[in-house]
């Protein structure tokens, strides 16, 4: 009858995300994360102007994600169905 989809219709059949389960998109759609470590990894880079090296960039971006991770404590709920879930998706990726 409408000749025109809604918007929803055309968002749900085209993006991914939703193929996903509800377990999997509550941790993809959080940035909080994701912001938290690029803050983190520029704190760590600014002072420099330049790196001499790939590798120096490389080594000081790495120790910046290694400080951050130290302070992540709480576990991500429901982490055993979502890496079961995981599992089945990625099966031929993910081993363990």
């Amino acid at each position: 009858m409408n000749r025109y989809e809604t918007l929803a219709d055309i968002w749900f059949g085209k993006i991914v995300f939703f193929d996903f389960s509800i377990e999997i998109r509550k941790i993809i759609y959080t940035t909080n994360l994701i912001e938290n470590l690029n803050g983190k990894i520029r704190k760590y880079t600014k002072n420099k102007m330049s790196f001499p090296t790939d590798e120096a960039v490389t080594k000081s971006v790495y120790l910046a994600i290694r400080e951050a991770t130290k302070k992540w404590l709480m576990p991500i709920r429901s982490w055993g169905l979502i890496l079961n879930q995981f599992m089945l998706i990625f099966e031929q990726r993910l081993r363990i």
